[in-house]
């Protein structure tokens, strides 16, 4: 950034200055489910507490379970980051700001402004605390003084499926003679929207690979 940018920073002595894509989830989601849909792609709602729950009805499974794993998967590495944020009504706000650190950040979307964050490593409560509002908006405001001017403040609260690397593989489950091919593609932390797109490909190479070797006659599955 140029000094005359830095001048709205006064307490930092450097920092950059760029343009780039960001993801509206909530937008981006359904898009994408009704492009399944268009597909052909039934979607079923359903808890289950066990993968063989799924055979034989599906020959295949795809788990991207997230948290979930930690039963599903009995995967005892995964653990929650919890993120609370503020959304709030600024539509003065048109760029985004981001701390150096990044947990304090200020992005602008279509309908809100997003103020952030925390990360709380291990912690599974899903309900706003009123005193991490109060320190995240006001982390932000020092930021952004003008949004102190925000109106319609709402609390967030998510957990990150946080493991010590992202797990995309195949597993053969076997049980009773019988055998279940599941692709794990889960753990992507808080960077999920960020790599979705290129572990999903390699999940549906992974996937490829199960098909190929159900259909084999030599097929160890």
């Amino acid at each position: 950034m140029t000094e005359a940018e830095l001048k709205k920073f006064p307490q930092h002595v450097f920092g950059h200055a760029f343009t780039t894509l960001k993801c509206e989830s909530p937008t981006y989601l359904p898009w994408l489910e009704k492009r399944l849909k268009g597909s052909g792609v039934p979607i079923l709602t359903r808890r289950i507490g066990d993968l063989w729950e799924l055979h034989p009805s599906f020959d295949i499974v795809i788990n991207c379970s997230g948290l979930g794993s930690r039963q599903l998967a009995g995967d005892s590495k995964l653990f929650p980051v919890r993120g609370q944020v503020l959304r709030v009504q600024a539509p003065w706000v048109k760029h985004f700001i981001r701390d150096g650190n990044g947990l304090t950040y200020i992005y602008p979307g279509i309908a809100n402004v997003i103020l952030g964050g925390t990360r709380q490593k291990g912690d599974w409560n899903l309900s706003p605390d009123a005193e991490m509002s109060r320190d995240i908006f006001s982390r932000c405001c020092a930021l952004e003084p003008s949004l102190r001017g925000a109106c319609h403040i709402r609390e967030k609260v998510g957990l990150r499926p946080f493991r010590p690397g992202l797990r995309l593989q195949t597993e053969l489950l076997a049980q009773d003679g019988r055998r279940l091919p599941v692709v794990h593609h889960y753990g992507h932390g808080s960077g999920g929207i960020s790599v979705h797109w290129g572990t999903a490909l390699e999940a549906a190479r992974l996937v490829g690979e199960c098909v190929r070797a159900l259909r084999s006659p030599k097929s160890k599955l």
